[in-house]
């Protein structure tokens, strides 16, 4: 039997072997680093700074000082208010803290409104186009139209609409069925201006709810509906059992989107009413903030008040996301 002597160049010298590495890299080898990812996530991550980051903070600092019409042209003047302006804005028993408790009671009783008639006709609206059926492609994209169509033309749209005496909505209630007993009324001033602006943000927002439950409804198999029927199910029990529970996950997304989306909207009323007009039923907290800054030239007061509605929508943003996360881990 014959055996085989390896060249010394070839032999393998014990004392000089070591254990592979957990990575699969030879030992004492550098980790290289890849630069990529991160030269493609900066622009974002700068651009996040400047346009939310750094004016969130200015807010901030804004909200500590009596910036006022005196000291606009020199912000370092102002002098250092501490929390001043935070007790005048909730303080009920002044006018301006009064007025901060009218608007936040308003604009909540607009966001319930908003955010529960926009969720019932997207739903509604995903459930009747969900089965095939002739015309259903002209359906969704007619339905599509206020979410498609630019916000400011679709306001000012409306805008023209609501008049006293021109106005398609006082020719149709008034004129051709006879309503409100033969006399045109205002819908952009008194206490219908609350009624016009729901109809308007409802208008363009249940488009949305109904893209985001479309979607979702995409998810859900319809054998499942099948057996139902086949075991007696009727049309709204599969709602209740299988279409809900089925799309919860887009539901709890969707209304917290459209609960932000409308307690901070701004444009709806700015556009419909202007800018220095707004009627005191429909006075959002949005447009009450743009007014005690713009209007009034407290710039204090108005970050104050600012920075007291983005720890409010803090507060229920956690509290909404606890609850549903914990229903979650139940469910």
């Amino acid at each position: 039997m014959s055996t085989t002597v390896l060249p010394d160049s070839e032999r393998i010298d014990p004392t000089h072997t070591k254990a592979p590495t957990m990575s699969g890299r030879p030992p004492g080898r550098k980790r290289k680093i890849h630069w990529l990812p991160y030269a493609l996530v900066a622009p974002a991550i700068l651009f996040e700074l400047l346009i939310h980051i750094v004016p969130m903070l200015v807010g901030i600092w804004i909200s500590f000082i009596q910036l006022t019409k005196y000291f606009i042209a020199n912000w370092g003047a102002a002098p250092f208010a501490g929390f001043r302006n935070y007790q005048v804005a909730v303080d009920f028993d002044q006018a301006i803290g009064r007025g901060v408790l009218n608007s936040f009671l308003i604009t909540c009783a607009f966001t319930v409104l908003v955010v529960g008639l926009s969720w019932t006709f997207g739903m509604a609206a995903a459930v009747a186009l969900q089965k095939p059926f002739a015309g259903r492609g002209l359906f969704r994209t007619l339905f599509l139209v206020p979410y498609a169509l630019p916000m400011y033309a679709g306001v000012i749209t409306w805008k023209f609409m609501f008049q006293r005496d021109s106005g398609a909505l006082n020719h149709l209630l008034v004129d051709q069925l006879g309503l409100f007993g033969g006399e045109a009324p205002f819908w952009l001033i008194g206490n219908n201006a609350f009624v016009a602006v729901v109809v308007v943000a409802i208008w363009k927002t249940w488009p949305f709810a109904f893209l985001m439950l479309m979607a979702g409804l995409q998810s859900v198999p319809n054998d499942v509906y099948e057996a139902a029927s086949v075991d007696g199910a009727k049309p709204f029990r599969q709602w209740r059992s299988i279409t809900l529970p089925m799309v919860r996950p887009v539901n709890v997304t969707l209304v917290l989107v459209m609960f932000l989306w409308t307690f901070n909207d701004f444009n709806t009323p700015f556009v419909l009413f202007g800018s220095t007009a707004q009627p005191p039923a429909a006075d959002l907290l949005s447009f009450h903030i743009y007014n005690a800054s713009f209007i009034t030239w407290n710039f204090g007061s108005g970050a104050a008040m600012s920075v007291l509605l983005l720890l409010f929508l803090l507060v229920v943003t956690g509290i909404y996301l606890a609850v549903t996360n914990r229903r979650s881990v139940r469910a």
